[in-house]
């Protein structure tokens, strides 16, 4: 991430998104939507700009690959050190723009952009400009406009209850980790980090008896909590002081994990060399010698046990849920 201040662009690191010791995440910018009489959809006309670090960039590379829409949107990768000038396509640079810096692409869709700069990026490749870059948003879009192909993963008839689930796992568990690492204060920390545990107790003993969030086929929540699920015991619980357990340590947690995980084309989103190296090396106030650990190393083709909660005939809800 990265903010333009006195005509130079420099990194905006955590610190800067405290307030009082306590982290607060600045809101996505752009944000128009494909399908609309400016962005109309059109196969190959959109790119995707993402770290395979970042939970809310993986979101979208799930969607992309669930929804089987690998040849109707490409896809361009930064590296997964962030240094001085934010996220980097390396010496090289991005072959489709020719930028060598994510910034470049902000100040491409607007001159006068003095924000933060982040990923996903949604990239109209015709209009060369930002469509946009609220995670949730992209999904949402993959999942209706750009495809009617694989599952169905916001059905309407649940829509208000995962809103509901989406929004408390943003705050106390995808965005949790983030206020639990980033404060500067003890204060702000224990405020953090409470509450990030109390919902994963809850998640646990709701999958006691689901195989996932909502019944019997992963949603769009599902994917929402594993994007943080994945990276926590290799990053989250030492990085971020998020130490109280391990996912390891619940054992519906750590199965329904290793279920979602070894779902067709979800593995292949999963780059745990990306994670660890930018969370490592890329937060120098928090780690500052950028020594990278070695484990876990957790194996996720094990066994998760989770089919024993599938029913051998699901609502009709579930059926939309898998593709059925």
């Amino acid at each position: 991430m990265g903010l333009l201040m006195d005509g130079e662009w420099i990194t905006k690191n955590a610190i800067a998104e405290t307030n009082e010791g306590k982290f607060e995440r600045e809101a996505s910018t752009f944000l128009e939507f494909v399908g609309s009489e400016k962005f109309p959809f059109e196969a190959g006309r959109y790119h995707l700009y993402i770290s395979h670090a970042c939970p809310w960039c993986h979101r979208t590379m799930i969607f992309r690959a669930l929804k089987k829409l690998e040849d109707v949107v490409s896809v361009g990768v930064v590296e997964p050190h962030m240094g001085d000038n934010g996220w980097t396509f390396g010496e090289a640079g991005d072959p489709l723009t020719g930028v060598t810096h994510a910034y470049e692409l902000y100040q491409k869709a607007d001159p006068d952009f003095t924000g933060k700069v982040t990923v996903p990026i949604l990239w109209d490749k015709q209009q060369e400009t930002i469509v946009n870059n609220e995670s949730s948003e992209i999904i949402r879009m993959f999942n209706s406009v750009f495809s009617a192909e694989g599952p169905e993963l916001c059905p309407d008839v649940l829509l208000d209850e995962i809103e509901a689930l989406n929004e408390a796992i943003y705050h106390d568990i995808n965005n949790g980790v983030y206020k639990s690492g980033f404060a500067t204060s003890q204060a702000a920390y224990e405020e953090a980090v409470e509450p990030l545990f109390a919902r994963l107790d809850e998640m646990e003993a709701r999958l006691e008896d689901k195989r996932y969030l909502f019944g019997a086929a992963p949603c769009e929540t599902d994917w929402r909590l594993f994007v943080t699920l994945i990276r926590f015991d290799e990053v989250y619980a030492n990085h971020f002081n998020c130490n109280r357990r391990r996912i390891a340590d619940y054992p519906n947690l750590f199965g329904y994990m290793k279920d979602l995980y070894q779902i067709e084309g979800v593995k292949g989103t999963v780059h745990m060399d990306h994670i660890k190296e930018h969370y490592y090396t890329s937060h120098p106030h928090l780690n500052p010698q950028g020594v990278i650990p070695v484990g876990p190393g957790l194996d996720l083709d094990t066994p998760h046990g989770r089919e024993r909660l599938s029913p051998d005939q699901g609502s009709a809800v579930e059926a939309d849920l898998a593709g059925v």
